[in-house]
């Protein structure tokens, strides 16, 4: 009788603190956010003009884009380009996590889902290439003042409901209307088809359920064995080493053609680099998979599963930017960095708040907020609605406020493109007169060469920052030197 009263309480605290995460992070008045027209923007490697050409006249320093901007400049592509970006947020009634009765990630998942969706991106360049964009991302409506507060509004009394008659609250699985885009030929329709199969089931493998190749249940299983509990508070190393064990084990056969890496001590070890390339998975003849998608179009990149002896890998980089706040010299760095193509952005955000970084606009960084509590949504469908899962408004934050632990990540298709990004970074990386230090070095040669943390667990061998304490270690300003 114990254990079971024990569990109704549990049940019923669980209900009480759904219903305040919907108050803390649904109900929220949001403002839009103001870009300026004189100067680009950077999104994740393409640039973006928000001033026309012949637009001679007086601007001002700031403005809203608007319907009526649209006509300007790169305002319209920049903003199909952001809302097509995967954006993963808070979840709510999902079903309980491993380990736990949350049915909930509010108030301490916001690094995983920031670690999903750099790894989301990442599948996109993949499978779609960076060119690709949504055709019903226009058709979003901005999550503006008026749309958050009554949505959230909506959303607390059908909780408050709930708990009390101790039934589930109903899904907002409604549908904003679809305007068909007018196809001009058979071959044109087939290949949105394909492109929308594409983005449908890697939505998919993100889904709030047990059985999601990459969903939170799976990365929460995989952090039970790093230490982490689900409500803990995950930082961006070790949602990297997360991240990584889940595309490794994913068993999708979508997913055979690409794994991902993790660098140590904020060095790439080329040689494991190039072994992650080539290498099969365990219990694999070969890396390529007859079964993996087809690339959806002729000028679109060829996924790496398809290529004989390859497979792409995400390289993820856990740095620290300074000391206890992010050295502002470094914010170039994070500007050539996020200008890049093949960069799929960075996990961090401010002190215990999380967001991922996508672009930036002079001095702002640009990002993705995931702090937005939404409503279950069954992925197991064939026509689950995917507007939840795509953001028409974008946020920024100084570079001052950005906290300075964070991971990089970058996609690497083979050993050929591997190659060209270690030259390309390693000129960013060469240090200038006023950044003393690389934020991340290569290395040729294998990791276990350098006989780093030898003393260690297999599992935390793999973590960044820890030191083995044979090692002579001195301070230097921001960073610890070996």
């Amino acid at each position: 009788m114990e254990n079971k009263g024990s569990d109704e309480v549990e049940k019923l605290k669980t209900k009480f603190l759904s219903v305040w995460h919907n108050v803390k992070y649904s109900w929220a008045l949001k403002s839009k956010t103001s870009f300026s027209r004189n100067s680009p923007v950077l999104l994740l490697g393409k640039c973006y003009h928000f001033k026309a050409e012949d637009d001679d006249s007086p601007t001002e320093a700031c403005y809203e884009p608007s319907e009526e901007d649209f006509v300007m400049g790169n305002v319209e592509a920049f903003r199909k380009d952001f809302t097509s970006r995967v954006w993963l947020t808070y979840r709510e009634e999902i079903p309980p996590l491993p380990g736990s009765t949350l049915t909930s990630d509010c108030g301490w998942g916001c690094m995983l889902r920031a670690g999903q969706m750099m790894l989301a991106q990442a599948l996109l360049l993949h499978f779609l290439g960076r060119d690709w964009t949504w055709s019903k991302a226009l058709a979003l409506q901005p999550l503006d003042t008026e749309t958050w507060t009554t949505t959230a509004a909506k959303r607390l009394v059908a909780s408050l409901e709930s708990s009390i008659q101790g039934s589930p609250g109903p899904s907002n699985h409604e549908s904003p209307p679809v305007h068909q885009a007018q196809a001009s030929g058979s071959a044109e329709e087939a290949d949105e088809h394909l492109k929308e199969m594409y983005h449908r089931t890697l939505v998919s493998w993100f889904g709030d359920s047990p059985s999601a190749q990459l969903g939170l249940h799976r990365l929460v299983r995989l952090g039970l064995t790093m230490g982490k509990q689900a409500g803990d508070w995950y930082g961006p190393a070790v949602v990297a080493h997360i991240l990584k064990k889940a595309v490794e084990e994913a068993m999708d056969p979508g997913l055979a053609g690409i794994t991902a890496y993790v660098s140590q001590d904020c060095t790439v070890y080329s040689a494991d680099v190039i072994d992650s390339h080539r290498a099969p998975r365990p219990g694999q003849a070969s890396p390529e998979r007859s079964d993996a998608p087809p690339s959806p179009q002729d000028n679109q990149p060829v996924p790496a599963s398809t290529l004989s002896d390859s497979r792409a890998v995400i390289i993820l980089i856990p740095v620290r930017l300074g000391g206890e706040k992010t050295n502002p010299d470094y914010f170039n760095f994070a500007k050539s960095i996020l200008s890049l193509e093949y960069c799929i952005g960075i996990i961090g955000g401010k002190p215990k708040q999380a967001c991922y970084f996508v672009g930036f606009q002079d001095d702002s960084l640009i990002y993705m907020d995931p702090h937005y509590c939404q409503s279950f949504v069954d992925v197991s469908t064939s026509d689950f609605p995917l507007q939840s899962y795509h953001c028409p408004s974008p946020k920024k934050m100084p570079f001052s406020k950005m906290d300075p632990s964070c991971t990089i990540g970058f996609y690497s298709r083979s050993v050929q493109d591997y190659e060209r990004i270690r030259h390309e970074l390693s000129k960013v990386l060469q240090p200038s007169a006023k950044e003393k230090y690389p934020a991340f070095t290569f290395v040729q040669g294998h990791g276990r060469d350098y006989d780093l943390s030898a003393s260690l667990t297999p599992e935390k061998r793999e973590w960044p920052f820890i030191r083995d304490p044979r090692r002579t270690v001195t301070t230097t300003g921001d960073f610890v030197l070996l």
